[in-house]
């Protein structure tokens, strides 16, 4: 028990150096989120906290939040009086460690004989650089993965040990409820377990009484969800849902084989577009994953149960039902960052049985050999480490010189009572506190049918009461711009959003009648 101790603070000083070198880069331009959403998990927090009311916008009741339970930690430093940057960065700090430790566990569980490595997987999970610019994101990705492991491990030492009390499925239901309050993918875990109860070998009856308790204290947790979506928006899942895929509907339009490619490729490390290079060093993991995934195949087929398989069926799963429903791939691959621990560990084990084989004839080539793989893979996570550091630092500048410099300029400017019209909502809504009608149908769900109407969306506009418009980088609402009515009234000019190729955020005010 005390070597696993000492293994997991390994694991917590890994994390803490790496937290350290990603907001130390980013404290250079001042700190900040690197994406907009943040700030919309923000405003709602602060407005739970303040009303005790999941609203947007003070006083109207919104089904915009895919991720209540992380509204409601956020909220919770807004109760504690906590300074809302350090809350969501030591949130995603203890996210990071979670993580970690949740890894070392199914490994344990997963390799009982490989045990004492455990902490392999561990350390680098937290070095892996996605997962470190989610932790410091201010967003909910970590906070699904993390649980998503744990889930995993907590199932595979329930299926080894073939004692299944109902308090362990009892469990299993009600944290998988929990996970689906942080995001609605969350169900296909929740499904995959359900199916491995049911290959157990146990009584009909006892798979029914099984299958049900763990439905049932699923859905526990989910119904005071469900039931606040639906009095608001008429569907029990959020507006954001059926809003992002209306709005990158160009996206589903390309053959699903391409999409199914693109994502998987990119959530194993490799570019978000084409077929050389690679984004993360978890890429060199491949060969193992596939050595592993192979084990994984044949072990489960032979007993005719799903243990070493749920992993790769979760994450294999989550990357297919991105491909179906919503393919992206810019903010690095954030959709995809939850499942990337489900690589990276299987990766490593992988490896671990490669090695560990061709030991047992070991010569000094061989030796020198692993020696050489392992120093490199080490230098290229590094290397990655420092590159995703500067890609974090670089995605806060951003959001700060353009989002944040914007809606400072709309709180001084502007009447308390002006209707902004924006496409990105999240900063407008935490610092200018100003009426909003939401260009991306978060918080403004009628605008979902018109977002790859660009002529529609234009007349939509200019009908509304909005008298204000916020172009967004890459959404330039020409028709409203060029309007001979239409007055410019402020634009961020910043440099660094110009350098990669995208507009800067402007404000116009609208005039027309």
């Amino acid at each position: 028990m005390n070597l696993l101790r000492n293994r997991r603070l390994w694991v917590v000083l890994a994390a803490g150096i790496g937290l350290a070198l990603f907001l130390g880069m980013a404290a250079r331009n001042g700190l900040g989120f690197p994406l907009d959403d943040a700030w919309i998990h923000q405003t709602y927090a602060r407005n739970l906290a303040r009303n005790g009311r999941l609203e947007f916008t003070p006083g109207v009741s919104s089904a915009g939040s895919t991720a209540p339970l992380w509204t409601l930690l956020l909220a919770l430093g807004y109760l504690l009086g906590l300074p809302y940057l350090f809350w969501a960065y030591l949130l995603g700090g203890v996210c990071l460690v979670w993580l970690g430790w949740s890894g070392m566990r199914l490994w344990r569980a997963l390799w009982p004989t490989q045990a004492n490595r455990d902490w392999l997987a561990g350390i680098v999970l937290v070095l892996t650089w996605p997962l470190l610019w989610a932790a410091t994101s201010g967003m909910e990705t970590l906070f699904f993965a993390a649980m998503g492991l744990q889930l995993a491990a907590w199932y595979a030492e329930l299926a080894t040990n073939g004692s299944v009390s109902w308090q362990h499925v009892a469990r299993l239901g009600f944290f998988s409820g929990l996970l689906i309050l942080i995001r609605p993918d969350g169900l296909g875990l929740l499904l995959l377990i359900a199916a491995g109860l049911l290959l157990l070998p146990v009584s009909a009856a006892e798979r029914l009484r099984r299958g049900g308790l763990l439905v049932g204290t699923a859905v526990l947790p989910l119904l005071p969800y469900f039931l606040f979506n639906y009095w608001t928006s008429g569907t029990i899942w959020p507006n954001t849902l059926y809003a992002k895929q209306v709005e990158y509907a160009a996206a589903l339009a390309r053959p699903f084989g391409g999409r199914l490619a693109q994502l998987l490729y990119l959530s194993l490390g490799g570019p978000a577009s084409g077929w050389r290079g690679i984004s993360s060093p978890h890429l060199l993991l491949l060969p193992g994953l596939i050595v592993a995934a192979w084990q994984a195949v044949r072990a489960d087929w032979a007993q005719r149960r799903l243990l070493y398989l749920l992993p790769l069926l979760w994450a294999g799963g989550h990357v297919l039902l991105y491909a179906w429903r919503l393919p992206v791939t810019f903010q690095h691959g954030r959709y995809l960052m939850p499942i990337m621990p489900v690589w990276v560990i299987y990766g490593l084990a992988g490896w671990v049985l490669v090695l560990l084989y061709n030991s047992s004839e070991s010569t000094r080539t061989l030796w020198l050999g692993q020696q050489v793989a392992r120093l490199s893979f080490t230098i290229i996570m590094l290397f990655f480490l420092l590159q995703g550091a500067l890609a974090f630092a670089t995605d806060v500048a951003i959001v700060e010189g353009e989002m944040v410099t914007v809606a400072g300029w709309l709180a001084i400017h502007t009447p308390p009572d002006a209707l902004i019209a924006s496409h990105d909502i999240g900063a407008i809504g935490y610092f200018a506190e100003r009426p909003l009608l939401d260009l991306a149908g978060l918080v403004s769900p009628e605008v979902i049918p018109l977002l790859n109407d660009e002529v529609a969306m234009a007349n939509y506009i200019l009908d509304s009461e909005a008298q204000y418009l916020v172009t967004a980088p890459g959404w330039p609402y020409t028709q409203i711009v060029n309007h001979p009515s239409t007055l410019l009234r402020f634009t961020t000019d910043f440099a660094i959003t110009r350098e990669q190729g995208l507009n800067n955020m402007t404000v116009y005010q609208l005039l027309v009648p």
